[in-house]
């Protein structure tokens, strides 16, 4: 389960363009068996599994959500993966490798520095940091009042001069890739799997809850298709890589 935008670049599929993104990350990370990966805000799992299976790295996953770290340990189980309960800021120890996927938008601009700041004392000295985020057009800005509302309470979509300006002197950025209208298809595909598994979903939820769904999934597509917003992963380092960091794409 991914709940974050799939990398359609040799997809056909919302599964394979998930697996893709999901890969390109790990491959971004330059990950090597034994590693020690910290998944920063890591949703159901999706990935952190995907590490530990696919690459065979230890994954320490932390969320802030009960019922995400509940399925995110089961689906974990048998792997070597640990799940915990708790704040990125309450998180120690150091790390060969970061990620961060779909958690930004809820840090909040007052705390990006803070954010940025925690990563690197997290970080090995040769380690490297892949931060996964929507982002703005032109500005940080919120969400039109009524995604604020029913979907992303407190959420704020941030602006390329934001992440600059907070990670500046913090970490080194080595690259910055947008894959933005990737988003449209994959909310597309969602929104085509809401509409199929509706006669299952009916008998728990009701008609006000299927439009609801429909009219965010739809409107988010339709603000990526124009390119008013966009999906970023931005590669960091600690130090700078030396002789310099070429990105997997």
């Amino acid at each position: 389960m991914n709940y974050s935008c799939g990398y359609w670049r040799n997809s056909e599929t919302l599964e394979d363009a998930q697996k893709a993104k999901m890969d390109l990350i790990c491959r971004k990370l330059e990950l090597e068996k034994g590693m020690r990966v910290l998944d920063v805000g890591c949703g159901f799992g999706g990935l952190a599994h995907w590490m530990g299976s696919q690459y065979d790295v230890s994954v320490a996953a932390v969320t802030v959500s009960e019922q995400q770290a509940s399925l995110a340990r089961e689906r974990c189980a048998n792997l070597p993966v640990t799940v915990d309960l708790v704040d990125y800021r309450q998180v120690t120890g150091t790390f060969d490798r970061i990620v961060s996927v779909g958690m930004f938008e809820h840090v909040g601009p007052k705390n990006y520095r803070t954010f940025f700041s925690k990563i690197a004392s997290l970080l090995k000295p040769e380690g490297l940091f892949l931060l996964h985020t929507i982002g703005a057009g032109d500005h940080t800005c919120t969400a039109d009042q009524w995604t604020e509302k029913y979907i992303f309470p407190n959420g704020v979509i941030p602006s390329m001069h934001a992440i600059v300006k907070a990670s500046e002197d913090v970490l080194v950025m080595e690259d910055w890739h947008n894959f933005g209208a990737d988003y449209d298809p994959t909310l597309m595909a969602w929104h085509e799997n809401l509409k199929q598994a509706w006669p299952q979903l009916r008998q728990r939820y009701d008609e006000r809850f299927r439009r609801m769904f429909e009219y965010y999934l739809l409107v988010s597509a339709g603000s990526f298709r124009a390119r008013a917003n966009h999906v970023w992963q931005v590669m960091f380092s600690k130090h700078g890589i030396a002789g310099g960091y070429s990105a997997a794409r």
